[in-house]
């Protein structure tokens, strides 16, 4: 399939290391992203609030040059992107809508856009889970790790169509192919505080403790995340959701992607886990003992 890539505003600087572990994954997996040219925002969260049209414009945009290039599905790696471009993409199926919209472009929009997915949806369709098993190169066995997919990736359901909106299962399936004991997390849909993090810091804090403070009781290594914006709440503000349950927190938060680096083998400086605000070198260090431990029961047999 052509794959088209938008990689959305976070990629380029606040998640750097989620772009660059997606790349890395893909390369490693075969999956060609071919960034549409020119892209621009999407309009985030607040575009949509203030103006419908022109919020759907911009996404417009980006699925106009997708289509443009013959692209069979356009990638996002940002739940917040991919219910921009889905939205505005269905919007764009009302003609009246359509010719508002058409007028804020330079040109009339194409017809017909390419799907839109997430990244994770578009590894999962590329590479099953026996052939993903077989690439690993690091076993993930031995690590308890937590799925957090956050409010946005399935709901609303009707648009995102990611599988049970309150209990997908996509992530432990993709990370236990890869060897990793994946928990039973019942927040795993809850919100951590979204874009809340700022003009409301203590929701956003209570809500992204509860989740770690759940993690932290079931003994995980490492909760696992598909979203810049749950990562930021859930890492970056670590310390503020410990004041706000009145305890500390030490968990390391990663993207999929550096779970799944990590599991084919790829350099760790590939991964840009150097980003994380919580270290995740005792993982690593866990990863390592683990290793070792296996080849030294190897030698023994």
């Amino acid at each position: 399939m052509n794959f088209a890539y938008y990689p959305g505003c976070s990629a380029k600087g606040s998640s750097r290391d989620y772009e660059c572990s997606t790349q890395a994954v893909c390369r490693a997996l075969d999956i060609t992203l071919e960034e549409i040219p020119g892209w621009n925002c999407c309009g985030s969260t607040p575009a949509h609030a203030v103006d419908t049209e022109l919020s759907a414009a911009l996404c417009v945009r980006n699925l106009d040059i997708a289509a443009r290039q013959g692209a069979d599905l356009l990638l996002t790696p940002c739940p917040s992107c991919l219910s921009n471009l889905r939205a505005a993409a269905r919007r764009m199926e009302k003609p009246a809508f359509r010719e508002r919209v058409n007028e804020l472009l330079d040109a009339p929009a194409a017809e017909i856009f390419p799907e839109v997915t997430s990244v994770m949806q578009g590894i999962a369709r590329q590479i099953n889970k026996e052939t993903l098993a077989a690439r690993v190169q690091t076993s993930l066995k031995g690590l308890r790790l937590a799925a957090y997919y956050g409010c946005l990736m399935s709901r609303p359901a009707e648009l995102m169509q990611f599988e049970d909106p309150e209990n997908p299962l996509l992530m432990e399936e993709l990370l236990g192919a890869c060897g990793a004991e994946m928990v039973d997390f019942p927040l795993k849909t809850a919100c951590c505080g979204a874009s809340f993090g700022i003009p409301e810091r203590a929701m956003t804090a209570r809500n992204s403790g509860r989740i770690l403070e759940l993690a932290r009781r079931l003994g995980v290594d490492a909760v696992v995340t598909a979203c810049p914006l749950c990562q930021m709440n859930l890492d970056l503000r670590q310390k503020q959701a410990g004041h706000a349950r009145e305890t500390s927190f030490h968990m390391p938060v990663l993207y999929f992607t550096q779970m799944l680096g990590l599991a084919l083998g790829l350099k760790r400086s590939e991964l840009g886990l150097n980003k994380l605000a919580v270290s995740a070198q005792g993982l690593l260090e866990k990863m390592d003992n683990l290793r070792r431990a296996d080849a030294t029961e190897g030698g023994r047999s």
